[in-house]
């Protein structure tokens, strides 16, 4: 489905500050709506907040019925609490300081259940101790190395007496394994989920030998944006899609079966025409993710125009003639990555029929919140 410039148009730009993010309730409504058709229900959700970390926006998700959430950073784990969601995984192996601040979470928001994973004994041992230390029991999954050799244990002999030490401690209760295939990103779906599914054997091995010793694995929380359709074919799955909230042009490029709709656009304005065929807009790299070669956005019905450097806070713009722009005009685009651009700002506004009608704060975008 193709939305026309129209769509995201603002009626009045006067006194919106460039460059800005701008997002639109109803798009985000459709895609939550949309997410949870191909998932099948709600109930088999577990969506990730890492991509739009605001409040506002997990309202929505629980207003639709989704109660349960993946997170990526303490301050998203306090976020969720705050919002009153009762079902929180902490997607991201506790260390260091963190160790100590996940406890905290559990003792400042007692109405809700949290979760982390583990990979490793030390981990096991550290939070084992610490939950005897206050006689409380922690939920625990086992991160599986199901090929993205980022995190995860492999799922070998050493995954299953792993998880059985979950299991025996008394401290701890072992929830399931989470496994997340984020080096699968193949445009073709049929590629993608041969990709998956031989992926994904590997974890089904491993609870078949976990259970061999009579432990029982409950859950599975798998996959991330392009294999949640997958996973959601599966039974007892649960799937963590983060980036259908919002949505992005790389996306979109990529994933043709995933029609969800783009629901943040850039705002930014041209501020200067330094040669003939050259235009330069407000948006740097402190206003996009710019981790990717260029193109970092869809310039919106602009399509002749050619991204050829950036910098800080400038955008510079090859085009055929400068003389049908002027200085101050708007321009509206797509980020490629829309994860880390909406890191970069403190606020985004809010859109309804052309018309800015507030802000949502992007609450976790710093690293702590209260803890």
């Amino acid at each position: 489905m193709i939305h026309p410039q129209e769509r995201y148009k603002l009626l009045n730009t006067e006194n919106v500050i460039s460059p800005s993010l701008l997002v639109y309730p109803d798009i985000i409504e459709y895609n939550i709506q949309l997410m949870i058709k191909i998932a099948g229900g709600s109930n088999f959700l577990r969506p990730h907040i890492k991509t739009h970390k605001i409040g506002e926006i997990i309202q929505l998700q629980l207003a639709y019925g989704i109660t349960k959430f993946k997170c990526a950073t303490i301050a998203e784990a306090e976020l969720l609490a705050q919002c009153n969601v009762k079902d929180i995984l902490l997607a991201m192996q506790p260390v260091g300081a963190n160790v100590a601040r996940f406890f905290t979470l559990l003792k400042q928001y007692p109405n809700s259940k949290f979760s982390t994973i583990i990979d490793n004994t030390a981990s096991l041992k550290e939070i084992a101790h610490l939950a005897s230390s206050k006689n409380i029991k922690i939920p625990i999954w086992l991160d599986v190395n199901c090929g993205m050799d980022r995190t995860g244990i492999i799922p070998d002999e050493k995954a299953v007496k792993l998880y059985k030490s979950i299991d025996d401690n008394p401290n701890l209760c072992a929830e399931g394994l989470h496994a997340y295939d984020g080096h699968i990103h193949d445009s073709n779906y049929a590629l993608r989920k041969e990709k998956c599914d031989v992926s994904f054997n590997t974890v089904l091995q491993l609870k078949k030998e976990i259970e061999k010793l009579g432990v029982s694995v409950k859950n599975i929380v798998a996959g991330g944006s392009p294999t949640f359709p997958i996973h959601a074919q599966r039974e007892n799955v649960e799937t963590s899609p983060g980036t259908p909230l919002l949505w992005d042009q790389g996306y979109s490029d990529n994933y043709p079966d995933l029609p969800f709709i783009p629901a943040a656009i850039l705002f930014t304005r041209v501020v200067s025409k330094p040669r003939p065929n050259t235009i330069c807009l407000d948006l740097g790299h402190k206003a996009v993710a710019s981790e990717m070669p260029l193109p970092r956005i869809k310039i919106l019905d602009r399509n002749t125009l050619e991204q050829i450097g950036q910098s800080e806070e400038h955008l510079v713009i090859k085009c055929q003639d400068t003389s049908k722009y002027n200085i101050g005009d708007s321009f509206y685009a797509i980020p490629i990555h829309i994860c880390p651009t909406v890191a970069k700002y403190n606020d985004v506004l809010t859109v309804v029929d052309g018309t800015v009608t507030g802000s949502w704060k992007v609450a976790a975008r710093d690293h702590k919140i209260s803890i």
